[in-house]
């Protein structure tokens, strides 16, 4: 590494999925990589003195440490590469005085309370809504949100805690499951966002899409939108299937990308990455969040750009302030699909990985949790079982050769002890 590279300062926990690919990006970037995580480790590849120890739910604490580092190492940019580190790294930059959003806006996408607010204070297509700290009277949900409708924690990410309530018998039993998980959550999955309120939002039917993006002074540049074939209707709500590029008319597209842009100036984001979700139903878009940060998992490797450049290290390029490759994906279509838990045990065996493997179009299987580990599924924990990804000529071909290769797959789940 030349001595005069730039340096950025990663936030992570040691639980992401995407320490690997970030640092393969810096090494194709020609930027230095120094890692913070919220628990003591060293990651492979990195000197320790580019590992720091960082507490997340402390923030002056943290601001020291790094501020101190920084006088010995200067540091560039500051990025928050999972849902857990991006509220942190918002803090940190702005300590540094580096390019930022405002720890305001970050704040409010990591509270789908706040956020679901300020979206509709700005006049955005979502759900009708309401937030409380006690479980709401079945009839006031009947009349102002209506049935079925969604329950979530505010602070938790990946869909976990987050349960369709179809008849207002039902949402007692439901509060009560989704305060238990939320109960249950590690104060770093919560993010210092001390919101013991839930959220309840009319659901939504129709398709799902998401759409990664990156903001430079405020602009919106698209970079991938991406089908959700699978239905998503609940009662939980296992992502499984992203397909690139979208099958969506050109007209639904442009709506997308105009509600993402309006959504991220309303929340006050205007630098780095967004990852923005959606259901298109009778041809009308509506936002359902936005998150200041890519999109999550090892999904990432479903996107190639100009000369193979991967999401990774657009991200850190643009935020060092470097030159940025052609944001324009690659003329195949591609796709991921993430393999849910289907029930609760210990995983003893996943038979069937060499033929998944030997599927035309299938390029990748990834496995991510070990043999021997307890798995909980939707809606309590939100860990998968592992990555299956495809590339093709068209989107039918990517989602045919990803559904083929999962029909191989034979998880072996030993029951938990009654």
């Amino acid at each position: 590494m030349q001595r005069d590279c730039p340096r950025i300062l990663l936030l992570m926990t040691p639980t992401t999925y995407r320490a690997t690919d970030f640092l393969r990006a810096g090494a194709a970037a020609g930027v230095e990589i120094v890692v913070g995580t919220n628990r003591a480790q060293t990651l492979a590849g990195l000197a320790p003195d580019h590992n720091l120890t960082l507490p997340f739910d402390d923030p002056a604490a943290a601001e020291a440490l790094v501020l101190a580092y920084a006088d010995r190492c200067p540091v560039r940019a500051v990025v928050g590469v999972d849902d857990e580190a991006v509220l942190p790294a918002a803090r940190l930059a702005a300590a540094l005085g580096v390019p930022h959003n405002t720890v305001e806006s970050v704040a409010m996408t990591r509270s789908k309370i706040l956020m679901r607010e300020c979206i509709a204070g700005a006049g955005l297509s979502g759900p009708p809504f309401l937030a409380s700290c006690r479980m709401p009277d079945p009839g006031r949900v009947g009349d102002e949100i209506g049935f079925p409708c969604v329950v979530k924690p505010a602070a938790l990410s990946g869909s976990r805690g987050v349960i369709r309530v179809d008849r207002a018998d039902d949402l007692e039993a439901v509060w009560q499951r989704v305060s238990r998980i939320l109960e249950t959550a590690h104060r770093e999955e919560r993010q210092g966002l001390e919101d013991d309120r839930l959220l309840l939002e009319r659901f939504m039917p129709g398709e799902e899409v998401s759409l990664d993006a990156l903001l430079q002074e405020g602009r919106l540049r698209p970079l991938a939108l991406f089908d959700k074939p699978d239905p998503m209707d609940g009662p939980a709500f296992a992502e499984t299937i992203f397909i690139v590029p979208s099958r969506q008319p050109r007209l639904v597209q442009n709506a997308i990308l105009d509600a993402a842009g309006a959504a991220a100036a309303a929340l006050g984001l205007n630098h780095g990455p967004i990852h923005a979700e959606f259901r298109i139903h009778e041809g009308e878009v509506h936002l359902l969040e936005v998150a200041a940060r890519t999109i999550g998992g090892l999904c990432s490797r479903a996107l190639r750009f100009a000369a193979g450049t991967s999401l990774e290290e657009i991200v850190l390029r643009h935020a060092c302030g470097l030159t940025l490759p052609v944001l324009a994906r690659e003329n195949q279509a591609s796709g991921v699909f993430m393999l849910p838990v289907p029930r609760p045990g210990t995983l003893t065996g996943i038979k069937g990985l060499n033929e998944a493997r030997r599927v035309d179009g299938i390029e990748e299987v990834v496995l991510t949790i070990p043999l021997g580990d307890e798995v909980v599924p939707l809606p309590e924990e939100s860990r998968i079982l592992g990555f299956l990804f495809a590339r093709g000529a068209t989107p039918a071909a990517v989602e045919a050769s990803l559904r083929a290769a999962e029909i191989f797959l034979k998880v072996e789940i030993q029951p938990p002890t009654p």
